[in-house]
């Protein structure tokens, strides 16, 4: 009989953002373009000075063109963060454990944390342009819908007990760029604290689970 794979190491629970398809010419190179334009915008000013307006004038396209691609500033803003975001998923689906498959989902649970943590450090400000440019932007996010499916199939593995996606919420809110910014600049803490604090709520998880 052939041994049941893990939920949480089935690489299905955490689809890439994004996947490859077919786009028109016109469209990858206006793509291209816009990207390229808000980029240098936001080397120059800020996410402050991402306004659609500028950037569809600096890209050379319409303004419609900017909202039919991306829909709104947030979208725009998390287009301009997916390189980070890939990353970090890539090493959740291909990497070494315990981030990668092969470790127990405790471990890959606090590993995933952390490296979120970092990449949430990373992107500093355009992350809360893009969180708050509109009422539950973060959380309508295809990146944050990714993060909360792994996370809940690994409480799911890990402590079947609980209402895993709630749970997840729980454990993803600390992770917003906006506290992470803000513990950060006007908190005075540092990585290494915030992580601390996140590993006693998944020790408090996995000891409830002995």
């Amino acid at each position: 009989m052939e041994e049941e794979t893990n939920p949480a190491e089935r690489p299905a629970a955490l689809p890439l953002l994004d996947q490859p398809v077919t786009e028109r010419v016109d469209a990858a190179r206006n793509r291209r373009k816009i990207l390229a334009a808000a980029s240098r915008i936001l080397a120059a000013t800020g996410p402050e000075g991402l306004v659609m307006e500028e950037v569809a004038a600096e890209a050379g396209v319409g303004v419609g063109t900017l909202y039919r691609r991306f829909g709104d500033r947030a979208g725009l803003a998390y287009a301009l963060l997916d390189e980070e975001e890939h990353a970090l998923q890539e090493g959740v689906l291909a990497g070494p454990p315990p981030l990668g498959p092969g470790a127990d989902p405790f471990p890959r649970l606090r590993a995933f944390l952390h490296a979120l943590l970092r990449t949430v450090a990373r992107q500093g400000g355009l992350l809360v342009t893009a969180e708050m440019n509109k009422p539950h932007a973060r959380f309508t996010a295809d990146a944050y819908g990714v993060h909360h499916l792994h996370v809940s199939s690994l409480l799911r593995a890990a402590r079947p007990d609980l209402d895993d996606h709630v749970m997840a919420d729980i454990l993803l809110a600390p992770l917003s760029g906006v506290f992470v910014t803000y513990q950060l600049q006007a908190g005075e803490s540092d990585l290494e604290r915030i992580a601390a604090c996140l590993d006693t709520l998944i020790d408090g998880l996995e000891a409830g689970a002995s």
